[in-house]
């Protein structure tokens, strides 16, 4: 029985590998599209900037969506498409947190 559990483990990890890697940005820094273009997207969907950090080699900006909402959003460094998403401040009426994971 321990066989076939470590078995499965090492099996469901192998799977679940390819959807973590999602989240990872994985573009030479020769394609990235320079901090500004970053600024003129979030100018275009209406966000105000916080922060600009790298994280997972994506970039990821923190503020405020057109909503007011906190948002963190992370960026394919090369096309600037959404990875994730999430919004902070979300709450239902328990209280309990949710989190938008974007295209999933």
């Amino acid at each position: 029985m321990k066989r076939i559990t470590t078995r499965l483990v090492l099996t469901l990890a192998l799977i679940a590998t390819p959807a973590l890697a999602d989240e990872n940005c994985v573009v030479p820094m020769t394609d990235w599209q320079p901090r500004e273009a970053v600024m003129k997207l979030a100018a275009e969907q209406g966000w105000v900037l916080r922060r600009i950090r790298i994280d997972d080699g994506c970039y990821e900006v923190i503020g405020r969506d057109a909503a007011g909402r906190a948002i963190e959003v992370k960026l394919n460094p090369a096309t600037l498409a959404v990875v994730e998403m999430e919004f902070e401040d979300d709450h239902d009426e328990d209280g309990a947190e949710h989190e938008d994971g974007g295209d999933d």
